[in-house]
């Protein structure tokens, strides 16, 4: 084989070793996408069966994160990939530890189901969790999707939702002092619904994190120390 053969197949081979890899982030996604859903489900429902299966399913994303993270070294190894393809393995290895951080603080969503929440959920708490919960849903399906077109302006955009989901969980934690001030004896219950709310707030944190790579995968430049609105200028400009 000529050295050019060569160096095209070997090319060739780099290209679809990427694009496996990107394909697996993907996968992860999809299903921390899913597990993500039910556990939401689960809470508004207190549905124990539902969120058991959750918990039992992340060893899915784990699995996963390994996985991707091996190919990630391997790919490294033998093809000293050049600045821009190196941005890619590096985009997808924080983005697949930024998805599996989503999927523990899912089951710990799916966790705080098996403690006592009956009476815990009045309709307005209720209410304001669901669509807290559609909110971080919303902002994962579309930062998979930004990564997946490499769209850095969905990315931005995906990024300065995050400020929604602080907004509702800072209305759901007043809302859960007020009933914790009435009725003391719900002091327990009442945390838990607190802390399945604030893995919810860790979760749209997650997302922003790898709409921020997606930022990075594209433009080559950090943006999580500066203003977003100056890179959608940047964007709308090119």
């Amino acid at each position: 084989m000529s050295n050019l053969h060569l160096g095209e197949h070997i090319s060739r081979q780099f290209n679809e070793d990427l694009e496996e890899v990107r394909s697996k982030v993907l996968q992860m996604g999809g299903v921390v996408e899913e597990q993500l859903g039910r556990a939401i489900s689960a809470l508004i429902n207190n549905d124990n069966r539902l969120a058991r299966e959750v918990v039992k399913n992340d060893v899915r994303v784990n699995a996963l994160e390994v996985e991707i993270d091996e190919e990630c070294t391997r790919i490294v190894a033998r093809r000293q990939p050049a600045a821009s393809d190196l941005r890619l393995v590096m985009a997808v290895i924080k983005t697949i530890t930024d998805l599996e951080r989503i999927g523990d603080e899912v089951k710990r969503v799916a966790k705080m189901v098996h403690e006592e929440l009956e009476g815990a959920l009045d309709e307005e708490i209720r209410q304001e969790l669901e669509h807290m919960g559609e909110l971080v849903k919303g902002m994962l399906h579309s930062v998979l999707d930004a990564f997946a077109r490499t769209d850095a302006r969905s990315a931005v955009a995906v990024a300065k939702l995050d400020h929604k989901v602080d907004i509702k969980y800072q209305v759901i934690t007043r809302q859960l002092m007020t009933h914790m001030a009435q009725d003391p004896t719900q002091i327990p219950t009442m945390m838990n619904v607190l802390w399945a709310a604030r893995a919810m707030e860790r979760m749209g944190d997650r997302c922003e994190n790898i709409a921020e790579y997606v930022i990075y995968l594209v433009l080559g430049k950090d943006v999580r120390h500066v203003s977003l609105d100056d890179y959608e200028r940047e964007l709308e400009a090119s």
